[in-house]
């Protein structure tokens, strides 16, 4: 198994972020979840992009249903399959994140991944594929227009999934974004909760693309406007994805209403949901299902949290999406852009980062 390069994290530098974390601090902290990822660079062509690949839980012989729940801060941006998830309140098979002008390579990728993983599901019966498969451009850092991303960019991001702790900033489908002007990418964070002395994990991945540098708060500090030096941009061009995931037994409803919870976990780091920004949210539980909707009784029966005992995730959501950003940060390494050319994406300033919260 790929033991993941664990860069420094915003809690390693000192930042006093709230809640109980899991074992990884990563979405991996779900039982059963795993993520891969397909990280493309070529310095002399351009190319610095990739993709990121969930898979909910482990179902190698046949999907199992994911009751899940989405919501759209700002809709300048893609997610496909969501139109079933707001109707049916689950969907089947993996989640993949990259840049705008590679969603059709990746979703054809991943239908390719899930017929050959579900093989016996689509020869007998007649089944399709809707994967879930979301987007932020990288077209600062990256020649986006080139097309680089291949299906089986996304089969190898898929097949490489694994458990455990995980890369973070320039990895997958974040190898290629920005963060309030920042090196950004890909970051994720967990928190465990207790609700009538049961504990649940709940986790996100983010692949943060969003924000200008004035609008940059960190635990309530004005990193950005303390850090004004090196700007790339007069106005928001980027966006935020957030997977939000927790094996809690919540309903489609309930988990809609946690998707909207990242909107407050964005918002605490400064965005305000730009007008040119895709800020799009999905949260899903792996809580155990009978099977297959078309397989299972006529009736069904399962357990499901009242929602008037939900608080705790809607806390928790909001702090690991908060966190996830940061983590994001701090991964960070500096870079060219692409266009326009000549200028660096920095990476954020550990050191100062550090001072601000340890000088506290």
């Amino acid at each position: 198994m790929k033991v993941a390069k664990r860069k420094c994290r915003a809690r390693d530098l000192g930042l006093p972020f709230s809640g109980t974390t899991g074992n990884n601090n990563a979405i991996t902290d779900i039982a059963g979840l795993s993520v891969g990822f397909s990280t493309i660079t070529n310095h002399e062509k351009n190319i610095r992009t990739g993709v990121t690949a969930i898979i909910p839980r482990e179902d190698k012989n046949e999907p199992m249903p994911v009751l899940a729940g989405q919501f759209t801060l700002n809709g300048n941006g893609e997610m496909t399959g969501t139109h079933w998830v707001n109707d049916a309140g689950y969907f089947l098979g993996p989640i993949c994140i990259t840049n705008t002008h590679s969603v059709g390579m990746v979703h054809h990728g991943t239908t390719k991944w899930m017929i050959n993983r579900y093989k016996n599901y689509f020869e007998k019966e007649h089944a399709w594929a809707m994967p879930i498969v979301a987007e932020t451009y990288d077209g600062v850092l990256n020649d986006i227009n080139a097309q680089n991303i291949m299906p089986e960019h996304a089969i190898n991001a898929l097949d490489n999934a694994t458990f455990g702790a995980l890369e973070e900033g320039s990895v997958g489908g974040g190898n290629g974004m920005i963060c309030y002007e920042f090196k950004g990418g890909t970051g994720t964070s967990s928190r465990v909760i207790s609700i009538a002395g049961e504990s649940y994990p709940i986790g996100t991945i983010v692949q943060a693309n969003h924000g200008i540098r004035p609008w940059l708060n960190i635990l309530g500090k004005p990193i950005g406007k303390l850090l004004g030096e090196g700007r790339l941009m007069d106005s928001e061009s980027g966006s935020i994805i957030a997977i939000i995931a927790t094996d809690a037994p919540v309903s489609s409803l309930s988990l809609r209403q946690i998707a909207k919870r990242a909107a407050i976990g964005i918002g605490r780091g400064g965005s305000p949901g730009g007008n040119n920004s895709g800020d799009i949210f999905l949260s899903f539980s792996t809580q155990k299902l009978s099977t297959l909707e078309k397989k299972s009784e006529i009736f069904q029966e399962r357990l499901e949290l009242n929602p008037d005992f939900i608080d705790p995730l809607y806390m928790a959501a909001v702090e690991c999406v908060e966190e996830a950003v940061v983590n994001a940060l701090v991964a960070g390494e500096s870079v060219p852009t692409f266009k326009p050319p000549g200028l660096t994406c920095k990476s954020i300033d550990l050191e100062f980062l550090k001072g601000v919260f340890v000088d506290d």
